[in-house]
């Protein structure tokens, strides 16, 4: 009995990590302010560092921003197409205890907006900003952040226009218990 339920609780709660993909193709769509909120939020939900949060976000959806972003950025093209882009900025100077974690936190921030935005039915991409200084300079000027604080990541998302398979990426050989040998 405990091991169907293990088995049901697999496939169906752990479906939004196994079918999650990347997806670059949007519907020229809006999207409700409150959606990209609650995209936050569940990054705002992710694990932290001694629970120190050191990130910010910047929800661009104006279309000429959007389009700049494309434009700059040399793996954001799709952006000219989203309803959407969040930057997940990271903010060195609330690490108190300098343990320089807050790359970690913003990763995990990250994935939980993909999570989310997969899980509500949009389709998202990671766009990789930190640590390319010219990626994090574009978003610094284009978007006004202050000099402290670094974009890490982008997620571009939307309505998708397209549909992948879940990819199987699971290889049982690179998995080693206790120990590596």
């Amino acid at each position: 009995m405990f091991f169907e339920f293990i088995e049901e609780v697999i496939m169906n709660d752990l479906d939004v990590f196994l079918s999650r993909r990347s997806i670059r193709r949007y519907k020229q769509e809006s999207i409700e302010p409150d959606v990209m909120i609650q995209l936050v939020k569940a990054g705002m939900a992710a694990p932290s560092a001694f629970n120190q949060q050191p990130w910010e976000f910047v929800i661009v959806h104006e279309t000429k921003l959007l389009e700049k972003i494309a434009k700059l950025h040399p793996f954001a093209s799709m952006a000219r197409y989203a309803a959407g882009f969040i930057i997940v900025c990271g903010l060195p100077k609330k690490d108190t205890l300098l343990l320089d974690m807050w790359p970690q936190d913003c990763a995990a921030v990250t994935e939980n907006v993909l999570l989310a935005a997969h899980k509500i039915g949009l389709g998202a991409v990671w766009i990789g900003i930190y640590p390319n200084e010219k990626h994090m300079s574009i978003f610094k000027k284009v978007c006004h952040i202050p000099k402290e604080v670094i974009p890490f990541s982008g997620v571009c998302f939307g309505i998708p226009d397209t549909e992948k398979p879940p990819a199987d990426r699971f290889d049982e050989s690179r998995i080693h218990w206790n120990s590596w040998e």
